[in-house]
C-alpha cells in the first residue's frame, strides 16, 4: 500500500464535467446507478452537477437537470443518502445564493466555487455564504497555467484569511506536466499552510492520471476524476484508475468497471471525449480547447495538420 496516498479522497465529476459533453442529458437511472456504483466502490464524493441559476445563463432550457440542481428533484433521484457525499459546483456570476438552502435542508454536502484569478475575492464572498450555511467548501482557480505569479500571491493572501476548506489546483487546458504539478503543489503548500488542497486535471497530453498521482504523493487530498474519463474535450483523470491504484482498502474498482460496461461504453458510441489529436494540440499550446471542440464538430474534424498550422502561425500566436 502506498502510504503517501492514504490521505486521499476521490471526487467523481462524471455528471458535472461529463455534462459538458452531452449538455447534462443523463437519465435519472444513469445517475442513480452511478451513485450506487461510486458508493460501492468507496468513492468519497459524487459531484452531481452545477448549482447555477437558470435565470443567469443563456440556453438554460435546453440543458439537462444536472445543470441547475434542484433540491426537491435531488431527493427523488437519491431517496437515500449512502456513504458517498454529494457535491455541486457553482460559477461566479451564474449562481443565485438565494437558491442555496442551509445544508441541513439540502442533499448537498460540498459546494465548490469555480473562478478565474481576477474573481478570487468574489469567489471567497460566496464561499463565506456557503460556509455559514453549513457546507464544506472549495475554491477552484481555473486556468492556472495562464496565471502570473504576482496574481497568485495576491490571491493566496485573500485565501489564507478566508474560511474555505480546500483550495484546488486546476489544469483547465491539460497543458501541465508532473514537474509543473510538483512546483505548483509546493507553492500552494508554502503559501497556504493551513489549507487542504485538491487537484483537477484534463487529459489533453495523456497526463491526467500521472499529474493526479504526483499531486497526491505530494500531499494533495481531494482528487477529481470521472468514470471512463468523461469530461469536457479531452476529459479527466479516470475514476477507475484511481480506485485501482490508490491501494486503500476502502476503494474497489469492480463496481466502476460494471458502470463502464453497462453505461459508459454505449454512451461513448454516441458522445465523444478523451485523448483526441486536436485536444492534444490545444493542450500542447496551453490554450482553451474551444477551437478544437469546434473543429471536432465540423467536416474537417480530423485535419490535424491544418489545425496545428492555423494555431501556430505567428499572426495567430500574437492575436490571442
Amino acid at each position: 500500500m502506498n502510504s503517501k496516498t492514504t490521505h486521499c479522497k476521490i471526487v467523481d465529476c462524471t455528471i458535472r464535467d461529463g455534462g459538458l459533453v452531452n449538455n447534462w442529458d443523463f437519465s435519472v437511472e444513469f445517475v442513480q446507478h452511478l451513485y450506487n456504483t461510486l458508493n460501492e466502490a468507496g468513492v468519497d464524493y459524487m459531484e452531481i452537477g452545477y448549482k447555477n441559476s437558470p435565470k443567469l445563463l443563456k440556453g438554460a432550457e435546453s440543458a439537462g437537470p444536472w445543470r441547475f440542481l434542484d433540491d426537491d428533484f435531488l431527493r427523488t433521484v437519491i431517496p437515500q443518502k449512502l456513504n458517498t457525499k454529494l457535491s455541486a459546483l457553482v460559477d461566479i456570476g451564474r449562481v443565485d445564493e438565494n437558491d442555496i438552502l442551509p445544508r441541513d435542508q439540502s442533499m448537498i454536502d460540498l459546494i465548490r466555487v469555480a473562478c478565474y484569478i481576477q474573481d478570487v475575492e468574489k469567489a471567497l464572498e460566496l464561499v463565506q455564504v456557503f460556509h455559514d450555511r453549513g457546507y464544506e467548501t472549495t475554491i477552484n482557480i481555473m486556468a492556472l497555467s495562464n496565471v502570473m505569479d504576482n496574481q497568485l500571491l495576491e490571491a493566496f493572501k485573500l485565501i489564507n484569511d478566508s474560511v474555505v476548506d480546500v483550495v484546488y489546483i486546476v489544469d483547465s487546458y491539460g497543458s501541465l506536466d508532473p514537474n509543473d504539478f510538483i512546483y505548483l503543489v509546493d507553492k500552494f503548500k508554502t503559501h497556504l499552510p493551513n489549507k487542504r488542497l485538491g487537484v483537477h486535471t484534463h487529459n489533453n497530453m495523456q497526463l491526467a492520471f500521472a499529474n493526479t498521482l504526483i499531486a497526491a504523493e505530494n500531499g494533495v487530498e481531494l482528487l477529481d476524476a470521472s468514470v471512463y474519463g468523461m469530461g469536457r474535450a479531452a476529459g479527466n483523470c479516470c475514476t477507475e484508475l484511481l480506485a485501482a491504484h490508490l491501494k486503500s482498502t476502502k476503494y474497489n474498482v469492480r463496481p466502476v468497471l460494471d458502470m463502464i460496461e453497462k453505461y459508459m461504453i454505449p454512451l461513448r458510441e454516441k458522445e465523444e471525449w478523451g485523448y483526441i489529436i486536436p485536444y492534444m494540440i490545444t493542450g500542447m499550446l496551453d490554450e482553451h480547447p474551444r477551437s478544437a471542440m469546434a473543429l471536432r464538430n465540423s467536416a474537417d474534424k480530423d485535419k490535424a495538420v491544418d489545425f496545428y498550422d492555423k494555431l501556430t502561425t505567428p499572426e495567430m500566436l500574437h492575436s490571442t
